[in-house]
């Protein structure tokens, strides 16, 4: 062994002992609440993501759109068939479309008791609340009722929301939080959205 080989070995020894004493830290079994928030694309390819992970260990799952209305996207194609989810498409559509703020108001109202009957139910296991954040920013729902909701859910079951702008409650109440960055999207170039890549 070269003496290179040799400080490489030595520093992945130092670095499996620190991830080892982390990892035998970590005793603690409950459901988790994520957020995947920021301005950059694949907040909700994430949160999908994570379905297909929890689908193949036999999870059962729900996933509710809010503010999106179609019914046409690759994700809802590819996993409408699973028979361990229940998906509800239950917006009207993005704001600056709807121009209707008491229309909008009531469609997340409605995707809200969906929500509160998915977290009611010890049999899900993992519920996806898609594009939520806009809910709480246009202030459709409160966010204390929306927290105390949250937090009252099953023991393990785990939560995921979506959507620009989280606001400081949701993240602080939230165990992991990812801030998506845009770096660069090719529709600032003029490219249109793409069928089996932007929805």
């Amino acid at each position: 062994m070269t003496p290179k080989d040799e400080r490489h070995r030595a520093r992945m020894q130092r670095k499996k002992e620190v991830v080892d004493a982390k990892v035998g830290a970590a005793q603690t079994a409950r459901g988790l609440f994520l957020i995947h928030t920021g301005n950059g694309k694949g907040k909700s390819s994430a949160a999908f993501g994570v379905l297909a992970r929890a689908l193949g260990h036999g999870l059962n799952a729900v996933v509710i759109q809010f503010v999106k209305s179609r019914s046409d996207t690759g994700e809802e194609a590819f996993f409408r068939a699973q028979p361990n989810l229940r998906w509800h498409v239950m917006g009207e559509g993005f704001t600056w479309e709807t121009q209707d703020a008491t229309k909008d108001a009531a469609a997340a109202q409605a995707a809200w008791a969906v929500a509160q009957q998915a977290f009611a139910d010890p049999a899900v296991d993992l519920v996806i609340l898609d594009e939520f954040t806009y809910a709480l920013k246009y202030r459709w729902l409160d966010t204390a009722e929306v927290l105390a909701a949250f937090a009252a859910r099953p023991p393990m079951q785990h939560l995921i929301v979506t959507g620009r702008a989280a606001p400081a409650e949701l993240v602080e109440a939230a165990d992991t939080v990812t801030d998506m960055t845009l770096v660069k999207h090719a529709f600032q170039a003029g490219v249109q959205a793409m069928p089996g890549i932007e929805w």
